[in-house]
């Protein structure tokens, strides 16, 4: 990946007060082949049910067609014929706002219906040439799609939400009129120069509760914002497991020494390894913050020791059904997941020798030989968190 940024992806979304589903939807994809990421976001009309599957179906196509380079009134044409239209009100169904990002090259954004994408460079304002292009065709005609293209600079922001942000608090005593794009871009801007370096997840969240406050804490619309941050990544190693050879402590203990950024040590073995040749002490503690995993550790230079194969097994499974909603605790699992999420590359160094404890066989199956369930984690890093994840075994 071009070295001269991160590009963090994140949104927040919220459904209406009266609803179970959102009628908002948000993927977004990275191509490591083609060191691209596509972003989108579409907004059924309505809530509920039905414009959850109106806004999967345009998001859907929205990232098929991107993926495959189609020309930008194509994309929006095909989708267009593809939706019903409200026999009320003569409109699509639903709306969209796609990000196409080159690691290496431009980002383009191309939208339909909803409210235009704001483009932080810094705690400013950045405005690129937008053009409208005029979709032709007997069921389309006039519709209008909004598009532009820009290379992106380090601590650049993408913001772009559903307009239930921007029609927030509509017909109250704040905001009448709604809460508008312009005072969201004075909020949003207030909150970078207060935080310069803001993640993606939180900026995203903050502004999604402030149009929930605007609505006095009852949504009156879907209600979602999405970011993607261009920003100096955040690396974080992981090791876990005793080299296979001997001679190999030393390497070891050398690349974790000598790693720019976060560390966590999982398992006791490779611990004393890393105390012996670094003439490091570990300090066991006693905070049993989960009741199904030993207490972590303490280690000059290390930021986690926690025991290794049933806390990265509990990792997994955290990670496999974690959201937006989802609440870590204090223990030596969450932990893990916390630091993995607010990373960005993620380096694993796995030893290779066989562990005794774990070829026990009343020992539980769930004690799988380590390299799988680091596999596994470096899968969901890579497919539903978007990380960059390299795995090393020595």
């Amino acid at each position: 990946m071009d070295n001269r940024f991160y590009i963090e992806v994140n949104a927040e979304l919220k459904f209406h007060h009266e609803s179970r589903i959102c009628g908002d939807v948000f993927i977004s994809r990275r191509l490591n082949d083609e060191n691209r990421i596509i972003a989108v976001l579409s907004d059924g009309m309505g809530h509920g049910v039905k414009a959850n599957m109106l806004a999967i179906l345009t998001a859907t196509m929205a990232l098929n067609f991107t993926l495959e380079h189609k020309e930008i009134n194509r994309i929006a044409e095909i989708i267009m014929n593809t939706l019903p239209v409200c026999s009320e009100r003569k409109m699509s169904y639903a709306t969209f706002t796609i990000v196409d990002i080159e690691f290496d090259g431009n980002v383009r954004i191309l939208e339909y219906d909803n409210p235009q994408a704001v483009i932080m460079r810094g705690n400013k304002v950045f405005e690129p040439q937008w053009t409208c292009v005029m979709l032709e065709g007997e069921k389309n005609a006039g519709k209008e799609i909004k598009s532009c293209e820009f290379t992106p600079e380090k601590e650049d922001r993408i913001v772009f939400f559903s307009d239930g942000v921007a029609q927030a608090g509509l017909g109250g005593g704040k905001y009448p009129f709604g809460w508008g794009r312009d005072n969201a871009i004075t909020y949003i801007t207030e909150l970078i120069s207060h935080e310069p370096d803001i993640s993606a997840p939180n900026l995203a969240h903050k502004v999604v509760n402030m149009a929930n406050v605007n609505d006095g804490y009852l949504s009156k619309d879907d209600t979602s914002c999405a970011v993607i941050y261009f920003r100096q990544p955040r690396k974080l190693l992981i090791c876990s497991g005793p080299p296979f050879e001997d001679h190999n402590d030393k390497v070891l203990a050398e690349k974790v020494n000598k790693f720019d950024g976060k560390k966590i040590v999982c398992g006791a073995t490779t611990a004393d390894i890393l105390a012996r040749e670094l003439d490091r002490q570990i300090i066991d503690t006693f905070d049993f913050d989960d009741p199904d995993l030993p207490p972590i550790s303490l280690m000059d230079g290390v930021d986690l020791v926690t025991e290794g194969i049933l806390t990265l097994g509990k990792v997994t499974e955290i990670l496999k059904t974690y959201s937006s909603s989802t609440r870590l605790t204090k223990g030596p699992a969450d932990r893990i997941v916390r630091m993995l999420i607010e990373s960005d590359e993620i380096h694993f160094i796995i030893g290779t020798r066989i562990n005794i404890a774990h070829q026990d066989p009343s020992l539980p199956v769930e004690l799988e030989i380590r390299r799988t369930v680091v596999k596994r984690i470096a899968h969901l890093l890579e497919d539903k968190f978007l990380k960059e994840v390299t795995l090393t075994f020595i």
